[in-house]
């Protein structure tokens, strides 16, 4: 069974007294949504070296390719390495939405660029994103479409000569307000006799300020406050072929389903990572309240009904945890996590987040209900993991048609 390294676990302590000291006391400010998150990703980045790796690395993944010989261009700081799955989940305790903001732009943006793109546009585009030098969003969502988000498209190109002009709207976009590069998928208008449902999806990159292309201000929500989420309005937006995602509209190289669904996989297992965050500091916090807080003379920690609540948060922690592990074993084996078990990963992981978060606050009792108290944000943040990255509903279906494939 994996364990955490003796060189995990410095990095997860060196990783507390950096939130301890730069992300604790600015949480206030973070999930008002007053204090846009990413200069504090930049200075733990810049802490950790994180952004010198993610450079050196991507020059000698470009170098590479350039040279021809395999290497991927990549240069992120892998989500799905066990490191990777530190950094997130204890950001998750802390201050969910920061890891959302960060994942999109280093996750999706730059793992759709490097794994669709060209030798130019991974130049062009990924040595300012993989350091934080410049926030990244991924723009598929959109009013209309929700769970179907391929078949109800209705952000559409058409060609113009060489370009493509583009129109539409995405909503609940992560990052959306503040992205300097955009990943957008749009569906190629022009095919006749092909239902509009079936048209092919094409990606492209856009840049802050192009004419046509408004970003809104961020949304008010529930929970993950952290994050700024907003939408992206395209009116005539002229786009050179350059911007599109492979140069190419050769449906076997860069159809954009293709690139959505792995990124839908990727994000789904960091779900995971997301939830084992939540759970394990709502688990501390309720372990240490048991023993503090008095009732009838006795630390309620004595009591069975508080002592069966922690026994089931324990038991969410082993199972997730449990599943975190073996995505690190088969991801450094090679092995690649299909869309099914990504999609399993985070509906049975983003349920027991939620469960134990509510059960915290309900263990916290009246103190549980107020702001000043940690578990009522983490009850917040942890049900958007049920929705984030596509509902928990969707999940089973995907699940579901991974079975029946076999």
């Amino acid at each position: 069974m994996y364990q955490w390294s003796d060189e995990d676990l410095m990095f997860r302590d060196a990783l507390r007294g950096f939130i301890e000291k730069e992300i604790k006391p600015h949480v206030e400010q973070l999930e008002s949504g007053a204090l846009p998150p990413f200069d504090i990703i930049r200075k733990l980045y810049a802490a950790f070296g994180l952004d010198e790796m993610a450079r050196e690395g991507l020059e000698k993944a470009l170098a590479r390719e350039e040279a021809g010989t395999t290497g991927k261009a990549g240069g992120g700081f892998s989500g799905a390495g066990s490191m990777g799955v530190i950094l997130n989940s204890e950001l998750a305790g802390i201050s969910l939405g920061l890891v959302a903001s960060m994942g999109v732009s280093l996750g999706l943006t730059v793992g759709t660029i490097r794994t669709r793109g060209t030798l130019a546009q991974k130049k062009r585009w990924l040595p300012e994103l993989v350091t934080m030098e410049k926030v990244g969003a991924w723009a598929i969502t959109e009013p209309d479409s929700g769970s179907d988000a391929f078949g109800g498209m209705k952000s559409y190109v058409r060609r113009d000569g060489a370009d493509y002009i583009l129109n539409g709207r995405k909503t609940f976009i992560t990052n959306g307000p503040h992205a300097d590069v955009t990943v957008v998928y749009a569906k190629l208008d022009e095919e006749d006799g092909v239902d509009r449902r079936d048209r092919k999806v094409l990606t492209f990159v856009l840049d802050k300020g192009m004419p046509g292309f408004t970003q809104s201000p961020a949304f008010k929500k529930m929970g993950m406050n952290s994050s700024p989420t907003g939408e992206l309005f395209f009116d005539n937006v002229r786009i050179t072929p350059d911007r599109l995602l492979g140069e190419s509209e050769d449906q076997a190289k860069s159809d954009g389903k293709d690139s959505a669904k792995e990124s839908f996989a990727a994000e789904r297992i960091g779900i995971a990572s997301l939830a084992l965050g939540i759970i394990n500091e709502c688990h501390r916090l309720c372990v240490d309240y048991a023993k503090s807080r008095k009732l009838w003379g006795k630390e309620i920690a004595q009591f069975q009904l508080i002592q069966l609540k922690l026994a089931e948060m324990e038991i969410a922690r082993i199972n997730v945890q449990n599943m975190v592990f073996n995505a690190i074993e088969r991801t450094k084996a090679g092995h690649k996590v299909t869309l099914a078990e990504a999609s399993a990963m985070k509906l049975y992981s983003s349920r027991a987040a939620t469960e134990v978060a509510m059960e915290a606050v309900q263990l916290f009792g009246g103190n549980g209900y107020m702001a000043e108290y940690k578990v009522e944000q983490l009850a917040r943040d942890a049900k958007s993991l049920m929705i984030y990255a596509g509902s928990n509903e969707i999940q089973v279906t995907h699940i579901a048609k991974g079975l029946l494939a076999r």
